[in-house]
């Protein structure tokens, strides 16, 4: 992997890990147009660099995560689902992913999904809660294990979880994005022991595509956070359903025609 292509694949995480899209569509349509070869460093690397995505919502946050341990202990709940079915049932989310057609075809019902969504919660936007009880945690929790499916998209699964809680669209969007930290250090530290495990090592090279990978998803991440919130105080979700519908679409005509697609 060139730094070129850890430059863009590394903007498209931090453009689309914490926006309701699915970042594992774009990954797709990114690495296909880049030409860039399966290889565990790369698949290692599309993981490590929620790192620098993690890091960003620390710090834009920061005050939140060190109010109390209370705050903890719910996002430990919340992360317990994925936790433990992501463990059981890791193989067959792996070979989820080699399916392009299964990706595209849930960002096409997500979609959908988006396009009825805001009216469906329009009371519980006007008068929602912006306090989340342990049991509310938990419920969100299991609404993340839906983003397994690949395609789903962890944010847009948590967001409606929440939604459907009677949170507000915003407290709804925040925890969503607190409870990517455990649920994508996880992942991370999973996917590094594994890349250790089957026998690899990282080169110097690949250090350096590391570094410039986090630092890029970590400056777009913030700057993707902030536009969301910002355009989500004021607008709705349709504009995500459109968009989610459109890359699906584009996804799957690619490969009925035959395109060489895949999941870096």
């Amino acid at each position: 992997m060139t730094y070129f292509e850890a430059l863009v694949l590394a903007i498209v995480e931090g453009l689309t890990e914490f926006l309701p899209v699915s970042s594992t569509g774009h990954m797709i349509i990114a690495s296909s147009l880049l030409g860039i070869e399966t290889h565990p460093f790369t698949k290692t690397f599309t993981v490590a660099i929620q790192l620098g995505a993690i890091l960003s919502v620390v710090v834009l946050y920061w005050k939140r995560f060190f109010q109390s341990l209370d705050f903890y202990f719910k996002l430990l709940i919340a992360f317990l689902p994925a936790m433990v079915l992501g463990f059981l049932l890791n193989d067959q989310i792996d070979a989820l992913l080699e399916r392009v057609e299964v990706v595209a075809t849930m960002l096409i019902l997500g979609g959908v999904v988006f396009l009825f969504i805001d009216n469906l919660f329009k009371k519980t936007e006007e008068h929602g809660n912006q306090e989340i009880s342990y049991p509310t945690a938990l419920k969100i929790g299991f609404f993340q294990t839906l983003a397994m499916i690949p395609g789903v998209s962890r944010s847009a699964a948590t967001i409606i979880g929440g939604l459907t809680q009677k949170l507000t669209k915003t407290t709804a969007a925040e925890f969503s994005f607190f409870l990517a930290v455990p649920t994508m250090l996880a992942a991370t530290g999973y996917k590094l022991m594994k890349f250790y495990w089957s026998g690899h090592a990282f080169g110097s090279d690949q250090i350096g595509v590391l570094i410039i990978g986090n630092l890029a998803a970590f400056i777009v991440a913030i700057l993707a956070i902030r536009s969301f919130m910002k355009y989500l105080t004021s607008h709705g979700f349709k504009v995500f359903g459109y968009y989610r519908i459109v890359l699906g679409t584009v996804i799957l005509i690619l490969y009925w025609l035959g395109i060489d697609l895949q999941v870096v």
